[in-house]
Order: C-alpha cells, then structure tokens, then sequence
C-alpha cells in the first residue's frame, strides 16, 4: 500500500496530509541532532524496572528543550506556503506555547523523532523484549497510538506503535493496553471492509479503544496514526474513548 493509493481511497486525508508533509519538511531543514547511544549495561536495570529509556538518568539521553525545538520548527515553517488557518494557529503557538497542545507535539515529535531514529534501531536491537511487555512506549512512555498483529495465528505476535517517537515494541496478545484488564479477557473488534486491515480493537470494560493494523506490509502507510483519522472518528461515534496522545486532534 502506497501513500498515493491510500490518499486516492481517503481524498479526506489530503489536508491532513498536507499538513504532516509540510511539518515534515520543516523538520527536514534544522540541523540533525543524533541522540549519542547509552551505556546499556548502566542503563539495563533500569529497563528491568520499566523505567523508559529517554527517562532513565543512567542512560543519560540528552534531549533539547522541547520549547526551543518547537521555536525552532516555526521558524522553518515560516517560509513555507502553509494553509491560513495554519500559519494562525502557528501564531497563536508562537504566543502561547500551551494554546495548541497538539501542533505543539507535533512539532516536536516530526523534529525528534527525526533525531532518535538511530537511538530508537539500536535500542530496538538491544532490548529483551519479554523483559518489557508493558503498555507504554520503551524508549518515550508515551501509551501506544496503534496496535498491529502479525505472524501466522499459532505464533501470532502483538505489536504495539509509538505515534510520538515510531518505537514499536511486544505486547501480550490479549488484554486490554490500557486499563491491563486480562481476566479472561479479549478485546471486542469492530471490522471495517476496504481499510488494509485496519480494524478497532476495544475494552468493554474502560472503553479504551486502538486501531490496529491485522497484516504486515504496508507498516509506513497504516501505522501512521493520521492515515486513519476516519476511524477514530467512527470510535468516537460509537463512544469509544482514545488513550493514546496524539500528534492531530479530532473535533
């Protein structure tokens, strides 16, 4: 699945889409920041202990001030033929960095994300990941955005996907990611013809909700979080709740 064939499917996608592209050149024009790779064995207790890499003092990740990084991704989009209720919005955050907490993060996570990339594939390289099996990210802490399935059924594997730094990491495959509820329990599933395998994974108990990918493939497409806006807008019809930060807000 290409970005331009799941755009042509979901033309409602495009602004979004626009959005995330423009963001993303923005990104592309700072000065790369390579996050240097810790002392894992300084850092593997830590890890044992559920303490995610970028907040472990002994793994000692040096991130920028997120508030600089955003003053800096503004300044590179200024030049750029952003829509007007876009540069508004930058304005507004400009003025007030707690105005638009969304654009906030996704200014910061497109620029960040960018940077920990060779962290995130050295740490994914290195970890046990039957040592964390835990419902949020590894690497940020943030809860998972997407969830994905893959493998033949006897050795089905679940995955579960960061939307602010891209980590994806091992989670038991049943029970609920958010609440951890496990008694017995099995995610309820709403199925969606014509999506790629995207489907909604939800608890009755909490209500929480994950869009999960069922399939292998076309990961860059449909874990992207934003590819399937559509879909949490039909969770939210259903009254379904979102758990996950987001780098886009659904109004």
């Amino acid at each position: 699945m290409t970005p331009d064939l799941w755009l042509s499917r979901h033309p409602y996608l495009q602004p979004l889409a626009d959005v995330f592209a423009l963001v993303g050149d923005a990104a592309a024009r700072m000065p790369r920041r390579t996050a240097g790779l810790p002392d894992w064995q300084a850092y593997v207790d830590d890890f044992h202990a559920g303490i995610p890499l970028l907040e472990s003092e002994r793994a000692a990740i040096e991130v920028p001030d997120p508030a600089a990084i955003v003053e800096t991704m503004l300044d590179a989009l200024t030049p750029l033929p952003l829509p007007q209720w876009l540069t508004a919005r930058c304005d507004a955050l400009r003025r007030d960095s707690q105005s638009e907490p969304a654009l906030f993060r996704l200014m910061l996570w497109s620029a960040l994300s960018r940077d920990l990339e060779p962290l995130v594939l050295a740490f994914g390289k290195w970890r046990d990941e039957e040592r964390w099996l835990r419902n949020y990210c590894p690497t940020c802490g943030a809860a998972p955005a997407m969830g994905q399935l893959v493998g033949k059924e006897e050795g089905r594997l679940r995955l579960l996907s960061c939307g602010c730094c891209g980590t994806r990491w091992r989670y038991r495959r049943t029970g609920c990611p958010f609440c951890e509820h496990t008694d017995d329990h099995r995610l309820a599933i709403v199925a969606v013809q014509g999506q790629g395998g995207l489907r909604i994974d939800y608890c009755e108990r909490c209500q929480g909700y994950l869009k999960t990918y069922d399939g292998q493939g076309s990961e860059d497409v449909l874990l992207a979080d934003w590819t399937s806006l559509h879909l949490d807008l039909l969770a939210r019809d259903r009254g379904l709740k979102r758990m996950a930060a987001s780098l886009y807000e659904v109004s």
